[in-house]
């Protein structure tokens, strides 16, 4: 599964910002120009959710502008700044990100979220120990986010701390049922520790759970392939790599968390004649 960034369930609460009521502002002075600050954090907050929507729809480069300026009229809420540090960390831009994301910690130190945000930026920076410290911090304040366990469980998987790294994936699914993802990843390690059987079973679950899932289903049918099931494994493949051809690129794959073994498997299944004729039938990715 794709190394997962903490974006989506922060972005979808920034777009809940609450708007405070503007206050009455006193009688003017002739001729002094007036601010009002709740008038002005009232705009700021508007900003923030119009910028919190465009990013649902990755209109990154549309949400950006809005959200600096966000930050500037309404200087002293957490969300806000949260927005802004995710909106950077999904263009990658990890200095600004934690900038923003060390500020929202400030205003709220007990916002779980920027902790996870933070996790995913020092996650790509491939700085796991910083990373396992900030979703840590964050489960304590949020302990039952199956979505930051997946996160801690990747992040100890790219340490080679593979107990750890199943035992939260396995906490994950166990706050949600339907977390096929997490599901996945323990095939991941398992075929690397050469139990296919058992790596089988967990992409056959989830397979299950979602049968547009091409992960799974790609890992399924190289392992089945692999075991002898050629009929059976071929025409998986040809349906995971019709529903998401990018799995059939290995660079892609390594970014997926695959690992050495899994990754000779796949190149080998991939070069056979049925599947290659299955990528040609296949627009390129966009």
């Amino acid at each position: 599964m794709p190394k997962h960034v903490h974006l989506i369930s922060f972005l979808v609460a920034c777009s809940l910002l609450s708007i405070p009521k503007v206050a009455h502002a006193q009688a003017l002075i002739p001729h002094t120009l007036q601010l009002d600050p709740a008038k002005l954090e009232k705009q700021g907050l508007t900003l923030a959710q119009e910028a919190a929507q465009l990013a649902q729809f990755q209109q990154i480069d549309l949400a950006l502008p809005r959200a600096r300026l966000a930050s500037q009229l309404a200087p002293k809420n957490d969300k806000v700044w949260l927005l802004l540090g995710g909106l950077h960390l999904q263009n990658r831009e990890f200095e600004p990100a934690l900038a923003a994301l060390k500020k929202a910690q400030s205003l709220n130190p007990k916002n779980a979220d920027v902790f996870f945000a933070m996790g995913s930026a020092n996650f790509q920076q491939k700085k796991y120990d910083a990373a396992i410290a900030n979703y840590q911090a964050g489960l304590k304040l949020k302990p039952n986010d199956p979505e930051a366990l997946f996160d801690l469980g990747n992040a100890y998987y790219m340490q080679g701390k593979l107990p750890e790294a199943i035992a939260q994936y396995n906490q994950a699914v166990a706050q949600d049922k339907k977390f096929w993802a997490a599901i996945n990843n323990i095939g991941l390690i398992q075929y690397e520790q050469g139990n296919a059987d058992a790596a089988i079973k967990q992409w056959q679950t989830a397979v299950s759970i979602d049968k547009q899932a091409a992960e799974p289903l790609l890992a399924l049918a190289v392992a089945l392939y692999t075991k002898g099931d050629r009929q059976q494994s071929l025409t998986l493949g040809a349906t995971a790599l019709r529903i998401d051809q990018r799995y059939a690129d290995v660079d892609f794959l390594k970014e997926n968390l695959w690992g050495e073994r899994l990754l000779s498997d796949t190149k080998k299944f991939l070069e056979l004649p049925s599947i290659q004729a299955a990528l040609q039938q296949q627009p390129a990715p966009q």
